[in-house]
């Protein structure tokens, strides 16, 4: 897709799908990439740059959340940080396998996370429900342990949120929620609120990574940050809280959708 000369509708797409991006970036805790890049292969651009200009947007719509958690005061550096330095050094790695991988199989795996994140957001749904139970019902236990060292948990949890910013132009959101949960013991709230935070840090390297390359459009992704700025403020201020149910279904069914969609465009590549 040419973008030298831009018609108000191509204009208000992009807008619109940064808007979006950014009401899922900071009422999920992802950063986005799983509606950006089928949006952005949907406008006429290659899987790779697709891909590499999504991290340029996930960049500003994660910042804009970050910002506003951190002034809200429920932004915690220290578990950013724990998470976000093995991201730093996957998010090149996977950056540099995506520009390895031809289109039909770079297609394939992105469709292949699609599927996966549906089940992760099952498995997020319900050991969310089964806490906010154990809350209500005000059992006078012990926290819950997890056998898994912290410290090695956070590494997992960073290192795979890094692998999937640099390969796929995901946030590696989808993947961080649910681990800090299962393996780190957090709230969903926390979850999310940390997520939001390492996210700036996967996009920013995998983008860099990207940019090296010369795979990144970077007037459609900026256009995308700005709609994506607004969004990550509406959600992370005013966006009234929804039930959970509805969500959880609303999310896997664009999912699974978004993952047809992928599928068939992996199958035109060939």
């Amino acid at each position: 897709m040419n973008f030298d000369l831009f018609s108000p509708l191509q204009l208000l797409i992009l807008a619109g799908a940064g808007l979006f991006a950014g009401i899922l970036a900071g009422f999920l805790g992802i950063g986005g990439g799983t509606v950006l890049v089928p949006l952005l292969l949907t406008l006429g651009n290659t899987p790779i740059q697709s891909v590499a200009t999504s991290t340029l947007s996930i960049v500003i719509t994660a910042i804009s959340g970050s910002v506003q958690n951190w002034r809200m005061g429920v932004l915690s550096p220290d578990r950013v940080l724990g998470i976000g330095f093995p991201a730093l050094i996957t998010a090149q790695i996977g950056a540099y396998f995506a520009d390895l991988l031809p289109a039909f199989w770079l297609l394939v795996a992105f469709g292949c996370l699609l599927l996966l994140n549906i089940y992760l957001v099952q498995v997020r749904k319900q050991v969310t429900a089964k806490r906010r139970l154990r809350e209500e019902q005000n059992e006078d236990i012990a926290p819950e342990t997890n056998s898994m060292n912290p410290t090695f948990a956070r590494i997992v949890t960073g290192s795979l949120a890094g692998l999937l910013a640099g390969l796929f132009g995901v946030g590696g959101g989808v993947i961080m929620v649910p681990l800090q949960i299962l393996l780190l013991g957090e709230t969903i709230k926390v979850a999310i609120q940390t997520s939001l935070g390492v996210i700036v840090i996967t996009a920013i390297s995998a983008c860099f990574g990207h940019a090296l390359r010369g795979n990144v459009l970077w007037i459609p992704g900026i256009l995308l940050g700005l709609g994506g700025l607004v969004g990550a403020q509406i959600s992370t201020r005013f966006l009234p809280k929804l039930p959970d149910r509805v969500v959880s279904l609303a999310f896997r069914t664009l999912l699974a959708l978004l993952s047809v969609y992928v599928f068939w465009r992996a199958w035109g590549t060939m």
